[in-house]
Protein backbone atom coordinates (compact mmCIF):
# COMPACT_ATOMS: atom_id res chain seq x y z
CA UNK A 1 0.00 0.00 0.00
CA UNK A 2 3.00 2.26 0.43
CA UNK A 3 3.16 2.71 -3.35
CA UNK A 4 -0.35 4.18 -3.33
CA UNK A 5 0.51 6.93 -0.87
CA UNK A 6 -0.17 10.37 -2.34
CA UNK A 7 3.36 11.77 -2.57
CA UNK A 8 3.90 15.49 -2.83
CA UNK A 9 7.02 15.99 -4.97
CA UNK A 10 9.56 18.80 -4.63
CA UNK A 11 11.31 21.74 -6.29
CA UNK A 12 15.10 22.07 -6.40
CA UNK A 13 17.92 23.71 -8.38
CA UNK A 14 20.03 21.43 -10.58
CA UNK A 15 23.53 22.95 -10.65
CA UNK A 16 24.63 20.71 -13.50
CA UNK A 17 21.82 21.67 -15.88
CA UNK A 18 21.48 25.13 -14.38
CA UNK A 19 17.74 24.65 -14.29
CA UNK A 20 15.01 24.52 -11.69
CA UNK A 21 13.49 21.05 -11.47
CA UNK A 22 10.04 20.03 -10.33
CA UNK A 23 9.66 16.39 -9.33
CA UNK A 24 6.15 15.01 -9.06
CA UNK A 25 4.30 11.72 -9.06
CA UNK A 26 1.59 10.27 -11.29
CA UNK A 27 -0.35 7.06 -10.83
CA UNK A 28 0.73 4.22 -13.13
CA UNK A 29 -2.52 2.61 -14.29
CA UNK A 30 -1.00 -0.86 -14.75
CA UNK A 31 1.00 -1.14 -11.51
CA UNK A 32 -1.28 1.13 -9.45
CA UNK A 33 1.87 2.74 -8.03
CA UNK A 34 3.09 6.32 -7.94
CA UNK A 35 5.57 6.96 -10.77
CA UNK A 36 8.17 9.69 -10.32
CA UNK A 37 8.53 12.32 -13.08
CA UNK A 38 10.29 15.66 -13.38
CA UNK A 39 10.27 18.79 -15.52
CA UNK A 40 12.82 21.60 -15.96
CA UNK A 41 12.20 25.34 -15.77
CA UNK A 42 14.16 28.56 -16.07
CA UNK A 43 12.77 30.01 -12.83
CA UNK A 44 11.92 28.67 -9.40
CA UNK A 45 8.45 30.20 -9.52
CA UNK A 46 7.54 28.30 -12.70
CA UNK A 47 8.58 25.04 -11.07
CA UNK A 48 6.57 25.84 -7.93
CA UNK A 49 3.52 26.75 -10.00
CA UNK A 50 3.59 23.38 -11.74
CA UNK A 51 3.90 21.48 -8.46
CA UNK A 52 1.05 23.46 -6.92
CA UNK A 53 -1.10 22.82 -9.98
CA UNK A 54 -0.48 19.06 -9.87
CA UNK A 55 -1.11 18.77 -6.16
CA UNK A 56 -4.28 20.83 -6.42
CA UNK A 57 -5.58 18.62 -9.23
CA UNK A 58 -4.77 15.51 -7.19
CA UNK A 59 -6.55 16.97 -4.18
CA UNK A 60 -3.48 16.49 -1.98
CA UNK A 61 -4.82 17.87 1.30
CA UNK A 62 -1.47 17.53 3.09
CA UNK A 63 0.35 19.57 0.45
CA UNK A 64 -2.39 22.18 0.40
CA UNK A 65 -2.38 22.43 4.20
CA UNK A 66 1.39 22.93 4.34
CA UNK A 67 1.83 25.14 1.30
CA UNK A 68 -1.53 26.76 0.63
CA UNK A 69 -2.95 27.59 -2.79
CA UNK A 70 -2.00 30.77 -4.66
CA UNK A 71 -5.06 32.73 -5.79
CA UNK A 72 -4.16 32.73 -9.49
CA UNK A 73 -3.53 28.98 -9.43
CA UNK A 74 -7.00 28.32 -8.07
CA UNK A 75 -8.52 30.61 -10.70
CA UNK A 76 -6.68 28.86 -13.53
CA UNK A 77 -7.60 25.38 -12.28
CA UNK A 78 -11.27 26.37 -12.04
CA UNK A 79 -11.25 27.61 -15.63
CA UNK A 80 -9.55 24.45 -16.89
CA UNK A 81 -12.01 22.26 -15.01
CA UNK A 82 -15.01 24.06 -16.52
CA UNK A 83 -13.53 23.75 -20.00
CA UNK A 84 -12.88 20.03 -19.53
CA UNK A 85 -16.48 19.54 -18.33
CA UNK A 86 -17.83 21.49 -21.33
CA UNK A 87 -19.43 24.04 -18.99
CA UNK A 88 -17.73 26.85 -20.90
CA UNK A 89 -16.65 27.13 -24.54
CA UNK A 90 -13.06 27.58 -25.64
CA UNK A 91 -13.86 31.19 -26.49
CA UNK A 92 -15.17 31.79 -22.96
CA UNK A 93 -12.07 30.05 -21.58
CA UNK A 94 -9.85 32.51 -23.48
CA UNK A 95 -11.82 35.47 -22.10
CA UNK A 96 -11.55 34.11 -18.56
CA UNK A 97 -7.78 33.71 -18.96
CA UNK A 98 -7.58 37.34 -20.08
CA UNK A 99 -9.22 38.38 -16.80
CA UNK A 100 -6.89 36.12 -14.81
CA UNK A 101 -3.83 37.52 -16.57
CA UNK A 102 -4.96 41.01 -15.60
CA UNK A 103 -5.30 39.88 -11.97
CA UNK A 104 -1.83 38.32 -12.15
CA UNK A 105 -0.36 41.77 -12.69
CA UNK A 106 -1.02 42.39 -9.00
CA UNK A 107 1.16 40.97 -6.22
CA UNK A 108 -1.96 39.64 -4.51
CA UNK A 109 -2.46 36.98 -7.19
CA UNK A 110 0.47 34.89 -5.90
CA UNK A 111 -0.65 35.08 -2.28
CA UNK A 112 -2.25 32.07 -0.64
CA UNK A 113 -6.03 32.35 -0.65
CA UNK A 114 -6.18 31.88 3.12
CA UNK A 115 -4.06 35.05 3.59
CA UNK A 116 -6.12 37.39 1.41
CA UNK A 117 -8.53 39.81 3.12
CA UNK A 118 -11.68 41.58 1.97
CA UNK A 119 -9.90 44.93 2.19
CA UNK A 120 -7.15 43.78 -0.18
CA UNK A 121 -9.67 42.60 -2.76
CA UNK A 122 -11.74 45.78 -2.42
CA UNK A 123 -8.68 48.01 -2.82
CA UNK A 124 -7.62 46.09 -5.89
CA UNK A 125 -11.06 46.34 -7.52
CA UNK A 126 -11.21 50.05 -6.67
CA UNK A 127 -7.94 50.49 -8.59
CA UNK A 128 -9.71 49.26 -11.73
CA UNK A 129 -12.26 52.08 -11.92
CA UNK A 130 -10.64 53.44 -15.08
CA UNK A 131 -11.59 50.20 -16.85
CA UNK A 132 -15.05 49.46 -18.26
CA UNK A 133 -17.87 48.12 -16.10
CA UNK A 134 -17.73 44.93 -18.15
CA UNK A 135 -14.03 44.38 -17.35
CA UNK A 136 -14.53 45.08 -13.64
CA UNK A 137 -17.48 42.70 -13.55
CA UNK A 138 -15.52 39.88 -15.21
CA UNK A 139 -12.56 40.30 -12.86
CA UNK A 140 -14.75 40.35 -9.76
CA UNK A 141 -16.48 37.19 -10.98
CA UNK A 142 -13.12 35.37 -10.99
CA UNK A 143 -12.58 36.34 -7.36
CA UNK A 144 -16.10 35.24 -6.46
CA UNK A 145 -15.76 31.84 -8.12
CA UNK A 146 -12.29 31.19 -6.70
CA UNK A 147 -13.25 31.87 -3.09
CA UNK A 148 -16.53 30.00 -3.43
CA UNK A 149 -14.55 26.95 -4.62
CA UNK A 150 -12.04 27.38 -1.80
CA UNK A 151 -14.81 27.50 0.79
CA UNK A 152 -16.64 24.52 -0.71
CA UNK A 153 -13.45 22.44 -0.52
CA UNK A 154 -12.71 23.54 3.03
CA UNK A 155 -9.55 25.47 2.20
CA UNK A 156 -10.97 28.55 3.93
CA UNK A 157 -13.65 28.94 6.59
CA UNK A 158 -14.81 32.46 5.86
CA UNK A 159 -15.42 33.83 2.35
CA UNK A 160 -13.93 37.37 2.09
CA UNK A 161 -16.06 38.18 -0.98
CA UNK A 162 -19.18 38.66 1.14
CA UNK A 163 -17.98 42.14 2.07
CA UNK A 164 -16.65 43.15 -1.35
CA UNK A 165 -18.62 45.59 -3.52
CA UNK A 166 -18.05 45.97 -7.25
CA UNK A 167 -17.06 49.60 -7.95
CA UNK A 168 -18.59 51.56 -10.79
CA UNK A 169 -16.43 52.48 -13.75
CA UNK A 170 -15.48 56.11 -14.32
CA UNK A 171 -15.41 55.46 -18.06
CA UNK A 172 -18.00 57.17 -20.20
CA UNK A 173 -19.34 54.45 -22.47
CA UNK A 174 -18.75 55.38 -26.08
CA UNK A 175 -21.65 54.25 -28.28
CA UNK A 176 -20.91 52.33 -31.46
CA UNK A 177 -21.07 54.79 -34.33
CA UNK A 178 -23.07 53.97 -37.42
CA UNK A 179 -22.15 55.39 -40.80
CA UNK A 180 -23.94 58.58 -41.73
CA UNK A 181 -26.06 58.27 -44.89
CA UNK A 182 -23.51 60.20 -46.96
CA UNK A 183 -20.66 58.05 -45.61
CA UNK A 184 -22.58 54.89 -46.41
CA UNK A 185 -23.20 56.15 -49.96
CA UNK A 186 -19.47 56.81 -50.41
CA UNK A 187 -18.40 53.41 -49.10
CA UNK A 188 -21.10 51.53 -51.03
CA UNK A 189 -20.19 53.23 -54.29
CA UNK A 190 -16.53 52.32 -53.80
CA UNK A 191 -17.26 48.68 -52.92
CA UNK A 192 -19.64 48.19 -55.84
CA UNK A 193 -17.06 49.42 -58.33
CA UNK A 194 -13.81 47.82 -57.15
CA UNK A 195 -12.93 44.25 -58.27
CA UNK A 196 -12.81 41.53 -55.61
CA UNK A 197 -9.20 40.86 -56.63
CA UNK A 198 -8.30 44.36 -55.39
CA UNK A 199 -10.30 44.08 -52.17
CA UNK A 200 -10.85 40.42 -51.15
CA UNK A 201 -13.28 41.27 -48.32
CA UNK A 202 -15.49 43.73 -50.23
CA UNK A 203 -18.47 41.34 -50.27
CA UNK A 204 -17.97 40.66 -46.55
CA UNK A 205 -18.35 44.39 -45.88
CA UNK A 206 -21.46 44.58 -48.08
CA UNK A 207 -23.03 41.64 -46.25
CA UNK A 208 -22.46 43.34 -42.92
CA UNK A 209 -23.73 46.70 -44.08
CA UNK A 210 -26.85 45.42 -45.86
CA UNK A 211 -27.73 42.21 -44.00
CA UNK A 212 -26.62 43.13 -40.47
CA UNK A 213 -24.41 40.07 -40.00
CA UNK A 214 -21.59 39.82 -37.48
CA UNK A 215 -18.10 39.64 -38.97
CA UNK A 216 -17.55 36.11 -37.60
CA UNK A 217 -20.83 34.99 -39.17
CA UNK A 218 -19.91 36.47 -42.56
CA UNK A 219 -16.43 34.92 -42.63
CA UNK A 220 -17.93 31.52 -41.73
CA UNK A 221 -20.24 31.46 -44.77
CA UNK A 222 -20.11 28.73 -47.39
CA UNK A 223 -21.69 28.65 -50.84
CA UNK A 224 -24.19 26.11 -49.52
CA UNK A 225 -25.52 28.69 -47.04
CA UNK A 226 -26.77 30.91 -49.85
CA UNK A 227 -30.14 30.25 -51.48
CA UNK A 228 -30.23 32.39 -54.60
CA UNK A 229 -33.69 31.14 -55.62
CA UNK A 230 -35.25 32.43 -52.40
CA UNK A 231 -32.77 35.32 -51.93
CA UNK A 232 -31.87 34.11 -48.43
CA UNK A 233 -28.66 33.46 -46.51
CA UNK A 234 -28.71 30.97 -43.65
CA UNK A 235 -26.72 31.97 -40.56
CA UNK A 236 -25.94 28.98 -38.34
CA UNK A 237 -22.21 29.17 -37.62
CA UNK A 238 -19.45 31.64 -36.83
CA UNK A 239 -15.68 31.80 -36.65
CA UNK A 240 -14.32 31.63 -33.13
CA UNK A 241 -11.05 31.00 -31.28
CA UNK A 242 -10.03 27.86 -29.43
CA UNK A 243 -8.11 27.91 -26.14
CA UNK A 244 -4.84 28.38 -28.05
CA UNK A 245 -6.12 31.35 -30.04
CA UNK A 246 -6.51 29.37 -33.28
CA UNK A 247 -9.44 30.34 -35.52
CA UNK A 248 -12.01 27.54 -35.72
CA UNK A 249 -15.48 27.00 -37.16
CA UNK A 250 -18.16 26.99 -34.48
CA UNK A 251 -21.65 25.70 -35.23
CA UNK A 252 -24.30 27.59 -33.28
CA UNK A 253 -26.58 25.56 -30.97
CA UNK A 254 -30.11 25.05 -32.28
CA UNK A 255 -31.56 27.05 -29.39
CA UNK A 256 -29.34 30.06 -30.11
CA UNK A 257 -31.23 33.17 -31.23
CA UNK A 258 -28.47 33.99 -33.70
CA UNK A 259 -29.57 31.19 -36.04
CA UNK A 260 -31.67 32.88 -38.70
CA UNK A 261 -32.27 33.48 -42.39
CA UNK A 262 -31.60 36.96 -43.71
CA UNK A 263 -32.89 38.36 -47.03
CA UNK A 264 -30.44 39.37 -49.77
CA UNK A 265 -30.98 42.89 -51.18
CA UNK A 266 -31.26 42.60 -54.96
CA UNK A 267 -28.66 45.31 -55.65
CA UNK A 268 -25.80 43.26 -54.09
CA UNK A 269 -26.95 39.87 -55.39
CA UNK A 270 -24.53 39.91 -58.35
CA UNK A 271 -21.63 40.73 -56.04
CA UNK A 272 -22.50 37.68 -53.92
CA UNK A 273 -22.72 35.51 -57.05
CA UNK A 274 -19.25 36.68 -58.14
CA UNK A 275 -17.86 35.79 -54.71
CA UNK A 276 -19.50 32.35 -54.92
CA UNK A 277 -17.89 31.67 -58.30
CA UNK A 278 -14.44 32.61 -57.01
CA UNK A 279 -14.84 30.34 -53.98
CA UNK A 280 -16.21 27.32 -55.85
CA UNK A 281 -12.91 25.42 -55.50
CA UNK A 282 -12.23 26.46 -51.90
CA UNK A 283 -12.19 23.83 -49.17
CA UNK A 284 -15.82 23.19 -48.11
CA UNK A 285 -16.72 25.92 -50.63
CA UNK A 286 -15.77 28.46 -47.99
CA UNK A 287 -16.82 31.90 -49.23
CA UNK A 288 -13.82 33.70 -47.71
CA UNK A 289 -10.32 32.37 -47.07
CA UNK A 290 -7.00 34.04 -46.26
CA UNK A 291 -4.19 34.14 -48.88
CA UNK A 292 -2.81 31.01 -47.16
CA UNK A 293 -6.09 29.16 -47.65
CA UNK A 294 -7.03 29.38 -43.96
CA UNK A 295 -10.02 30.88 -42.15
CA UNK A 296 -9.87 34.67 -42.18
CA UNK A 297 -9.08 36.20 -38.81
CA UNK A 298 -11.87 38.76 -38.11
CA UNK A 299 -9.33 41.28 -36.83
CA UNK A 300 -7.54 41.20 -40.20
CA UNK A 301 -10.74 41.98 -42.10
CA UNK A 302 -11.47 44.74 -39.59
CA UNK A 303 -8.00 46.24 -39.99
CA UNK A 304 -8.34 46.32 -43.79
CA UNK A 305 -11.68 48.10 -43.44
CA UNK A 306 -10.25 50.77 -41.15
CA UNK A 307 -7.37 51.38 -43.57
CA UNK A 308 -9.84 51.76 -46.44
CA UNK A 309 -12.11 54.14 -44.55
CA UNK A 310 -9.20 56.31 -43.46
CA UNK A 311 -8.38 56.95 -47.12
CA UNK A 312 -11.96 58.23 -47.46
CA UNK A 313 -11.70 60.46 -44.41
CA UNK A 314 -14.10 58.27 -42.41
CA UNK A 315 -13.01 57.51 -38.83
CA UNK A 316 -14.21 55.69 -35.70
CA UNK A 317 -15.78 52.93 -37.78
CA UNK A 318 -15.11 49.19 -37.40
CA UNK A 319 -16.59 46.15 -39.12
CA UNK A 320 -19.11 45.96 -36.25
CA UNK A 321 -20.15 49.51 -37.12
CA UNK A 322 -21.32 48.20 -40.49
CA UNK A 323 -23.73 45.85 -38.72
CA UNK A 324 -24.81 48.75 -36.53
CA UNK A 325 -25.37 50.85 -39.67
CA UNK A 326 -27.79 48.21 -40.96
CA UNK A 327 -29.75 48.29 -37.69
CA UNK A 328 -29.86 52.07 -37.72
CA UNK A 329 -31.14 52.28 -41.31
CA UNK A 330 -33.84 49.68 -40.51
CA UNK A 331 -35.15 51.80 -37.63
CA UNK A 332 -35.01 54.96 -39.74
CA UNK A 333 -37.10 53.16 -42.38
CA UNK A 334 -39.76 52.43 -39.73
CA UNK A 335 -39.01 48.78 -38.96
CA UNK A 336 -40.46 47.51 -35.69
CA UNK A 337 -38.04 46.51 -32.94
CA UNK A 338 -39.30 42.91 -32.79
CA UNK A 339 -38.59 42.41 -36.52
CA UNK A 340 -35.14 43.98 -36.18
CA UNK A 341 -34.38 41.72 -33.21
CA UNK A 342 -34.86 38.61 -35.34
CA UNK A 343 -32.91 39.94 -38.31
CA UNK A 344 -29.99 40.93 -36.09
CA UNK A 345 -30.05 37.66 -34.14
CA UNK A 346 -30.40 39.33 -30.73
CA UNK A 347 -31.30 36.99 -27.87
CA UNK A 348 -34.14 39.21 -26.66
CA UNK A 349 -35.94 42.44 -27.49
CA UNK A 350 -34.22 44.26 -24.61
CA UNK A 351 -30.86 43.88 -26.36
CA UNK A 352 -32.27 45.53 -29.49
CA UNK A 353 -33.89 48.36 -27.57
CA UNK A 354 -30.78 49.02 -25.45
CA UNK A 355 -28.43 48.89 -28.44
CA UNK A 356 -30.46 51.35 -30.48
CA UNK A 357 -31.88 53.55 -27.70
CA UNK A 358 -30.54 56.79 -29.20
CA UNK A 359 -31.88 55.93 -32.66
CA UNK A 360 -35.34 55.04 -31.33
CA UNK A 361 -35.38 58.28 -29.30
CA UNK A 362 -34.84 60.32 -32.47
CA UNK A 363 -38.15 59.06 -33.78
CA UNK A 364 -40.06 59.17 -30.51
CA UNK A 365 -41.69 62.54 -31.16
CA UNK A 366 -42.74 61.53 -34.68
CA UNK A 367 -44.27 58.32 -33.34
CA UNK A 368 -46.13 60.22 -30.61
CA UNK A 369 -47.51 62.56 -33.26
CA UNK A 370 -48.93 59.49 -35.04
CA UNK A 371 -50.75 58.60 -31.81
CA UNK A 372 -52.13 62.11 -31.45
CA UNK A 373 -53.32 62.10 -35.05
CA UNK A 374 -54.99 58.75 -34.45
CA UNK A 375 -56.87 60.21 -31.47
CA UNK A 376 -58.15 63.01 -33.69
CA UNK A 377 -59.10 60.68 -36.57
CA UNK A 378 -61.13 58.49 -34.24
CA UNK A 379 -62.76 61.55 -32.65
CA UNK A 380 -61.54 60.34 -29.25
CA UNK A 381 -60.32 63.81 -28.32
CA UNK A 382 -63.58 65.52 -29.38
CA UNK A 383 -65.75 63.04 -27.49
CA UNK A 384 -63.58 63.32 -24.40
CA UNK A 385 -63.69 67.13 -24.60
CA UNK A 386 -67.50 67.10 -24.88
CA UNK A 387 -67.70 64.85 -21.83
CA UNK A 388 -65.39 67.11 -19.83
CA UNK A 389 -67.39 70.20 -20.83
CA UNK A 390 -70.59 68.47 -19.77
CA UNK A 391 -69.14 67.60 -16.35
CA UNK A 392 -67.82 71.14 -15.89
CA UNK A 393 -71.27 72.57 -16.62
CA UNK A 394 -72.82 70.29 -13.99
CA UNK A 395 -70.24 71.40 -11.43
CA UNK A 396 -70.88 75.06 -12.24
CA UNK A 397 -74.65 74.65 -11.96
CA UNK A 398 -74.23 72.91 -8.61
CA UNK A 399 -71.99 75.67 -7.30
CA UNK A 400 -74.45 78.31 -8.43
CA UNK A 401 -77.25 76.47 -6.70
CA UNK A 402 -75.26 76.42 -3.46
CA UNK A 403 -74.68 80.16 -3.74
CA UNK A 404 -78.39 80.74 -4.13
Amino acid sequence: MAGNKNKTGSVYYDKKDKKWKCTYYILDIETKKQKRKYKSFETEQEAKDLLTSIQYQKGNDLFIKNNGIPLNQLMRENAQKKLAMNIISERSYIRILESIKKIEESSMSKKNISDITSNEIQEYLNSLKDYSNSTIKKIKEQFTQAFREAQNKGYIIRNPMFEVIRPKSTQIRKPIRALEVEEQQTLTSYLMNIPISNLPYKVAYLLQMYLGMRIGEVLALRNTDINLAKNLIKVDKTLSKDKNGKIIMKYLPKTYAGIREVPIPTFIKNEIINQMRLSENNLDKQLFLSPKGEYVRPENANRKLRELLHTMGIYDISSHSLRHTYGTRCIEAGMRAVALQRLMGHSDIATTLNTYTSVFNQYKEAELEKVNNYYMQQSIIEQTQDLLNSKNNIILDTEKGEER
